[in-house]
């Protein structure tokens, strides 16, 4: 079990950066081993690392050859070393041995139909610095979670509630609706949240977002 958070603001980076640093910090419980981040002028990508495939060189976020893919995974893809087969067949260059690898070149050949390759059980964030993109993804049983917020100048994720209340611009206000899902279910269907205007990206489904743009969701 990982942790990944993130987001992208108009703001200073040393505040995006200290916001980051929360967010991650409060997923440690889903990865004590390491964590790691990715920051630039617009994106700031984080990782909890509960270190299971390539203890050594596995480290995330993990980029693709010219440094202009990064992603972060939570979870695992069983089909990796079929994938990368493939893909180093295509000329791509791997340097790490983890699964995590492989959704940055899948990524570059397929662009966000990579996901139809994946089998596995996963949730990840994938940035792209050229198109100025992220990509959300989530698992067709939905084993691994996946919140997110889209406000007017921020857009928030992270694998639980915990992480995007670390982001001054998420609302830490209860939503009575869903309150009322928990006690009818005994749990929160997706999309839904405990807390408004925060979603859960639903099983089988992905998400993509730029920074000014409305998010676009998909199965």
């Amino acid at each position: 079990m990982c942790g990944i958070a993130g987001f992208f603001v108009n703001g200073p980076r040393d505040v995006c950066s200290d916001v980051l640093r929360r967010m991650t910090r409060s997923l440690r419980h889903r990865g004590p081993d390491d964590d790691g981040a990715y920051l630039d002028s617009h994106m700031a990508l984080g990782v909890r690392r509960l270190s299971v495939i390539d203890l050594d060189t596995g480290r995330q976020p993990i980029s693709n050859e010219d440094h202009t893919v990064h992603v972060v995974l939570n979870g695992e893809i069983y089909n990796f070393v079929e994938l990368r087969r493939r893909l180093e067949g295509r000329g791509h260059t791997f340097r790490t041995q983890s699964d995590a690898e492989v959704i940055v070149h899948g990524y570059e050949d397929a662009g966000e139909a990579v996901v139809n390759e994946l089998d596995g059980m996963f949730a990840f964030a994938l940035w792209d610095t050229s198109l100025r993109r992220l990509l959300l993804a989530r698992d067709r049983m939905g084993e691994k979670p996946l919140y997110y917020h889209a406000g007017p100048d921020t857009f928030v994720f992270g694998s639980e509630l915990r992480a995007l209340l670390e982001c001054p611009d998420v609302p830490r206000v209860l939503s009575l609706e869903s309150l009322c899902r928990y006690l009818l279910f005994e749990c929160i269907p997706a999309p839904y949240s405990m807390i408004a205007d925060v979603a859960k990206l639903p099983p089988g489904h992905f998400l993509t977002v730029s920074p000014g743009s409305k998010p676009r969701v998909e199965q």
